[in-house]
């Protein structure tokens, strides 16, 4: 999977839009939220679980490309290795959740 279909894959979510709130880090955004860091599309971040704990399971699982995220990594937020260990599906199935995750927390009226 190329960086170009992951960024796509994010921006087909219902209300997904494109941001790049730093210099060269792109971002999927829904409402006011981040779901996903996209940056050069090498790395993925996105929200494994409500928590480290429930997030460490992605770690155990795929140690080599997976690791618990600068800053954020304590509330959950993994960034995961594009085309290494983890498969294709499994990288946008934990996008999908990252967004739904993301979007339940979101206020009503930002919600898409």
């Amino acid at each position: 999977m190329t960086g170009a279909e992951l960024l796509s894959h994010c921006l087909a979510k219902p209300g997904a839009w494109q941001d790049e709130p730093w210099e060269g880090d792109v971002v999927a955004k829904v409402g006011s939220k981040i779901f996903a860091f996209v940056g050069t599309g090498e790395r993925v971040g996105v929200k494994c679980g409500r928590n480290r704990d429930a997030a460490d399971e992605w770690l155990a699982r795929y140690p080599e490309d997976a690791t618990a995220s600068a800053y954020i990594g304590r509330y959950g937020w993994n960034s995961l290795r594009v085309g290494g260990a983890i498969p294709d599906d499994e990288i946008l199935e934990a996008v999908d959740a990252s967004y739904e995750a993301v979007v339940a927390a979101l206020p009503k009226k930002e919600r898409p």
